[in-house]
């Protein structure tokens, strides 16, 4: 049968659909694109905000269109609103867990229609990590493994807890032999993913933290880079950056979630850090690595936020002077404590704060880059396009060259020589001689 995927939301959404596709290429089914004809579209939802959510149904509606296929719908909107994506006439909803069972449904269903199939648990009541493969289907030079599941954070805005449920982590055993076989298969990078890695290991209770993980995966892989996904700035103290320090292949990019640079806002945000313990996280690291990458998340326009409040924020993003943000304006997410906080931001207010924000990280992102010309880096290139052959640095730095040569899934040496906007440009270094 034919079978389109369509993905959104975070990484480990990526990695769900990931899994899902080499287990239909596995049962013998083909890949089709979503907007071609298919025996079945699966759309994996994404519920962060109220805007993921009308994307979703929009998706799902789209689908519908397509005549007699299947449509399965799964993933975190499915979750927590089936009874909303069940009204959209689709034919089965799933949730965001028990993914081959949803796969099981799936294949029933197209061999004879049952009528609408409803089947999403509790997620507050897993317990249990729920093993997927990792690795993409094909032509993919990263491989993103799944450590974690899940979140006990409960942010004053996010409603994941009860869309993914409590921590639960891969056992380091079993992330260590996942690591060796994707380095076997010929991937050239990991990427240590989950819903909240830095509690890896809270649920097992064996005393290991995310930096035992790390220390276990880098040494079943010491051919791949080793890259890890968001942090939460107590995961960075003086143990973690010595021991991270001595793994050869770790990648010095950290991914520190900020938020806002206001305490005032981190407090209503229900954030469990203040701006002093997470300058202490990113001094750490520079203290500890040469140049690191330091990158992070923002949210603007949050409710109560004054002039001042954000004001304290743009300061505190140049003392921490990130090389590269992704800036949210804050979208209001029915069903958490925040959507109905006083002083909520007008749609005008968030996009100037949004664009503000954003000039200062492109200058921060600038000054980052600047530093690279003139030396050279280890390059992992993934696609050609528009003449260049495309990858990125150990430090996530997209660089661009120009080659006859075929690299993708090469990691060659790159003389750099310029900027151009948020990449850098330069040249294949000449290879040693054997």
């Amino acid at each position: 049968m034919r079978i389109a995927i369509y993905t959104l939301g975070c990484k480990v959404n990526q990695v769900e659909t990931q899994a899902m596709e080499r287990e239909l290429l596995r049962r013998g089914h083909t890949l089709a694109d979503f907007d071609g004809p298919a025996d079945a579209y699966i759309v994996n939802t994404c519920t962060v905000t109220a805007v993921s959510d009308k994307k979703c149904r929009n998706l799902i509606r789209r689908a519908r269109k397509s005549g007699e296929a299947v449509v399965a719908v799964c993933g975190c909107y499915a979750q927590t609103d089936p009874a909303a994506v069940s009204a959209l006439g689709v034919d089965l909803v799933s949730g965001s867990a028990g993914r081959m069972d949803f796969l099981n449904r799936l294949e029933e269903l197209l061999r004879q229609r049952t009528g609408q199939v409803v089947a999403v648990d509790e997620a507050l009541k897993r317990r249990q990590f729920e093993r997927l493969p990792a690795g993409g289907a094909s032509g993919r030079t990263r491989a993103m493994l799944k450590v974690e599941d899940g979140c006990a954070n409960f942010c004053s805005y996010c409603v994941i807890p009860y869309a993914r449920g409590p921590v639960r982590s891969l056992p380091l055993e079993e992330a260590a032999a996942e690591a060796k076989r994707l380095g076997l298969e010929g991937y050239r990078e990991i990427v240590l993913t989950g819903i909240e890695i830095s509690s890896w290991g809270r649920d097992l209770r064996t005393g290991e933290a995310l930096i035992d993980l790390m220390e276990a995966v880098c040494a079943a892989a010491p051919g791949c880079r080793i890259r890890l996904g968001s942090l939460e700035p107590r995961t960075i103290t003086e143990e973690f950056c010595v021991r991270a320090a001595r793994l050869p292949n770790l990648c010095p990019h950290f991914h520190l979630s900020l938020q806002s640079g206001c305490d005032a806002t981190l407090k209503r945000m229900n954030r469990k850090y203040d701006t002093a313990r997470f300058l202490e996280s990113v001094e750490l690291l520079r203290r500890h690595f040469h140049r690191p990458a330091v990158t992070t998340d923002l949210i603007v326009g949050f409710p109560g936020e004054s002039e001042a409040e954000f004001a304290q924020t743009l300061a505190f993003l140049q003392r921490c002077a990130f090389s590269a943000m992704h800036i949210f304006p804050y979208s209001k997410r029915p069903g958490t404590p925040a959507a109905s906080m006083p002083d909520q931001a007008p749609n005008a207010v968030k996009e100037a704060r949004a664009k503000e924000a954003a000039a200062i990280a492109a200058q921060m992102e600038r000054r980052y880059l600047d530093q690279w010309v003139g030396t050279q880096a280890e390059v992992l290139f993934e696609e050609e396009k528009d003449g260049l052959w495309w990858g990125h640095t150990t430090r996530y730095c997209r660089v661009g060259v120009r080659s006859a040569d075929n690299l993708h899934n090469q990691l060659r040496q790159v003389e750099v020589t310029g900027v151009e906007g948020s990449a850098l440009l330069g040249a294949l270094a000449p290879e040693p001689e054997p």
